[in-house]
């Protein structure tokens, strides 16, 4: 039987994070779940795989049940599928940040407008659109939007110094993508407080918008690296398994 994988995060405040860890963890070994879950005051961030039924007790608990008391009701979430085991075991950890980007020091909930997949093919064809890839220069070699500026970084902390080369004034709009969403969110924040004015991001991300937009519609080039056994997913989430295991990560999102 396939295996249900889910990639998920959300930004809600949870000042009991470190004490969330081992009742989280608990959970997820009772459900024979593997990933990596990062828990932080500022939210929840992972990827974690497990039978079907298991994944649909899993983000019930999650978003219904009582060890978050309801704050995970808006938690994003796609789902996908893996024929094998994804994870080699289980991780769940408490981190300052749930995407490693500046200390904390930004406030994802100041992030830009969130443009459904649905609508990002019109926001591509904004006349003077600066699209960023936000993701690590390997992620973006396997894939991406055509036109998109490659910010040429390894980690995505880095995205700060790129952004601080840009000119406020002569981008009047700024669009920008990553795999699930998360990383937009924190770097749209970000470009705000620098005094972008008109900041978008895909809301989602990359696996939102092949999952969502049909194949004959995608403008999506190439395929999406997801941090698993996987390696890479293409149009509807399917697995892409013609890409060499160098490419192999295992971790979330730096």
């Amino acid at each position: 039987m396939p295996l249900t994988v889910a990639a998920l995060y959300t930004f809600v405040a949870l000042p009991d994070a470190e004490a969330l860890r081992a009742p989280l963890e608990a959970l997820c070994a009772e459900l024979g779940l593997t990933g990596t879950l990062l828990l932080a005051r500022e939210g929840l961030n992972g990827t974690v795989a497990g039978t079907p039924a298991a994944m649909d007790a899993f983000l019930a608990a999650l978003r219904t049940g009582p060890l978050f008391g309801g704050r995970l009701a808006g938690l994003d979430c796609k789902l996908s599928q893996a024929e094998a085991p994804p994870f080699r075991q289980l991780k769940v950890r408490v981190k300052r940040e749930i995407v490693t980007f500046d200390d904390g020091a930004t406030d994802a909930t100041a992030a830009g407008i969130p443009v459904p997949p649905e609508a990002w093919n019109a926001l591509l064809d904004t006349p003077g659109l600066l699209l960023i890839d936000t993701r690590n220069a390997f992620e973006v070699a396997l894939g991406s939007f055509p036109g998109a500026v490659d910010p040429g970084i390894t980690r995505f902390s880095a995205f700060r110094a790129y952004a601080d080369g840009l000119d406020p004034a002569a981008h009047a709009t700024v669009a920008m993508f990553c795999t699930g969403g998360i990383r937009c969110e924190k770097a749209g924040a970000y470009m705000r407080a620098r005094g972008f004015a008109d900041v978008r991001h895909l809301a989602g991300g990359i696996l939102r918008y092949l999952e969502t937009v049909p194949e004959a519609e995608n403008r999506w080039a190439g395929d999406c690296f997801v941090f698993d056994g996987r390696i890479a997913l293409g149009p509807a989430l399917v697995e892409r398994p013609d890409h060499p295991p160098e490419a192999l990560m295992s971790e979330i999102p730096r």
